[in-house]
Order: structure tokens, then sequence, then C-alpha cells
């Protein structure tokens, strides 16, 4: 059946409309209204359309929300990337400076070796040895090392108690460099083997040479570990403000459609990102420079451990200098600028690929 039609009033008023029947629920209206979407759009319309407000339209709330879950995981990772760059540079600036204490060592002084031979008195090669040494200007303190000292030296490898008579060992006698500038090693060389009968003179230079190699060895094995690092935190950051852009897709495309410059937009991401990436990077650089700090009170000797004491005799020492703290900064203003740059330059790509 069908409803009844609305019968008209006398007089020409407006027609009176028969009440919905019992059990039987009025529809709804239709809402007509704009969409929430919509409403940002007109109201931003609105706003652009103002004298001097384009180009410096501020939203009221960021764009990308400060305490969203993915915020905190990628500081988390930052954090954990900036940890592992401050203790390779730590690490590279250690091994570094105990190369260069090494060579210095080694450039500091000469060997001059004698040789046993049948018929030759050792005492007086050695004091003629030391005699011929004295006579170069640029040479410091000479001295013959004793037969204690050269069995320590050897007891690693052929064991305690030798008798040196009984066996074919070479003398050493030890030649600091007082001014290398004016000592002419080639001459000094050549008097020694003139002179001192199975004299030879060790400069070092092959020992030197491979410590250099192996200091330029760690610095670049260093620096690739670094890049590597870093590499993956530029990934992590491009991820991250592809999933916030996905997140505020609605908001991103009205205010690029009704004429917001893409640098403002850019500029909120980039914002959020530089104070993330400094989160990150000062925890990490602050636990780096935590576990610097207990490596070096662990090194002072008064610990005990076997491996820690193995260390400081290969290394010196395993504290940080002030090198390795101002890294620890470097780093902290890398990782900053890079999180914040990688983020700006994201949300440029992907507003060209909407355009």
């Amino acid at each position: 059946m069908t409803d009844t039609p609305a019968k008209k009033a006398p007089g020409g008023a407006a027609p009176h409309r028969m009440p919905p029947r019992p059990g039987k629920p009025a529809r709804p209206a239709k809402r007509s209204g704009p969409s929430g979407v919509e409403k940002l759009r007109s109201s931003l319309k609105r706003r652009m359309a103002r004298p001097g407000a384009r180009g410096e339209l501020r939203p009221s709330a960021p764009i990308v929300p400060s305490q969203a879950v993915a915020g905190r995981a990628l500081t988390l990772v930052v954090a954990i990337m900036s940890f592992l760059a401050c203790l390779t540079v730590g690490a590279v600036t250690i091994i570094h400076e105990a190369a260069n204490a090494w060579s210095n060592d080694l450039v500091r002084e000469v060997t001059i070796q004698i040789r046993p031979a049948d018929g030759v008195d050792m005492l007086r090669e050695i004091e003629k040895a030391i005699a011929v040494a004295r006579e170069f200007p640029g040479v410091g303190a000479v001295r013959a090392l004793s037969d204690e000292e050269t069995k320590d030296l050897l007891q690693p490898w052929l064991g305690a108690g030798l008798d040196l008579e009984s066996l074919p060992v070479p003398r050493l006698i030890q030649v600091n460099i007082a001014d290398a500038s004016i000592l002419d090693l080639a001459g000094l060389r050549q008097a020694v083997v003139e002179q001192v009968n199975g004299a030879s003179l060790d400069d070092h230079s092959l020992w030197t040479d491979r410590l250099a190699a192996m200091a330029n060895a760690v610095v670049f094995g260093g620096v690739a570990i670094l890049a590597l690092v870093l590499g993956s935190m530029v990934l992590s950051v491009v991820f991250a403000t592809r999933a916030a852009m996905a997140g505020n897709r609605d908001v991103v495309e009205v205010l690029h459609f009704v004429g917001a410059e893409d640098g403002f937009v850019a500029r909120e991401f980039q914002r959020h990102f530089l104070l993330l990436g400094l989160k990150g990077g000062l925890a990490g650089g602050l636990a780096a420079c935590a576990v610097f700090l207990v490596l070096g009170v662990l090194a002072d000797g008064s610990t005990g451990l076997a491996g820690m004491e193995q260390a400081v005799v290969l290394f010196g020492g395993v504290s940080v200098g002030l090198a390795g703290y101002l890294g620890v900064l470097a780093v902290i203003f890398l990782v900053t600028v890079l999180t914040a740059a990688t983020s700006r330059v994201a949300v440029h790509a992907h507003l060209r690929r909407i355009e």
C-alpha cells in the first residue's frame, strides 16, 4: 500500500502531511555537508586567499605526530647506529695513536748488531762500535744491552737459563737519536760496517713501513664501517619519511593542491626528523662516551683482568683521547644533518610524483 497523499489546506495554506505509521521508524535525513578533507580544503583556500597568506601557511598542529610509535622506533635505530659509529671512531683513534707511538719509538733509535765470529773479541768490538757511533753529531745515548737483557729477549723462544758463551748469539747496541735532522745515517752505517767486524746497522725502516701500512688499513676499514653504518641509517630515515607521508597523505596532498609551497611541507618534515636525529645521535654518543670511560678505568691496571692487561701491553693504553671525543661530536652532528637532509630530499621526491 502507498502512503495517503497530503491534503491541501483551505485558503492555499501549506499542505499537511500525515504522520508516519506506528511501528515504522522515520528515515534519518541524509547529510549533505562537506567531508573532513573538504572542510580542510575550503578552510585552507580561504586562508590562502588572504593578502600575504601564500607561502606563510602555518598549521595549528604538526603534520607529523611527534610521539608516534614509528618515530620512537626510528629514534632507537638512529641511537644504535650512532653508538656503533662512535665506537668505530674511538677504536680507530686508539689503534692509530698506538701505531704512531710505535713508529715514533722506532724512529728515535737505531740498533747496531754484532755477529759472533771465530777469533773476534766480542767485548772489544762492542766498545769499538760504541766509540764509532758517538763520533757522529745527532747521536744521543749509546749503550750495549747487558747479558740479562739479551737473555730476556731470547727467553720466549729459547727458554730460561741460556748460556750466551756457548751460543752464537749476536750482541745488540742501542743508539738513541737526539737530532735526526743532522744525523748522517748512511755515513754511520758505512762507518760501522767498515770499522767493526761482523757489525750491521738496523734503522727499523721495515717495521715502521709495516706499522704505517697497518695504521692506514685500520683507518680505511674504520671509514668503510662508518660509511656502512651511516648509509643504513639514511635508508631507515627514507623509509620512515615515506611511512610518515603515507600516514598523512590527505593532509599533505591538500596542502600541495591548495598552493602550499613544497618547501613548506618539506620544512615541517625536516624539523621533525632534525629533532629525532639529534635525540638519537646524543643518546648513541653519550652511550659510546660511557663505554670509553669504562675502558679507561679498566685499563689502569688495577682491575687484574688478563685480557685488559694484554691490550695495554699491545696498544700502550686503550683510553680514548681528545681526538676520539671530538670524533664523537662530529658523528652526532653528521647524524643530525643527514637525518634532516634525507627527510627533506624524500619529501621533495614524493611531492614531485603527485604533481
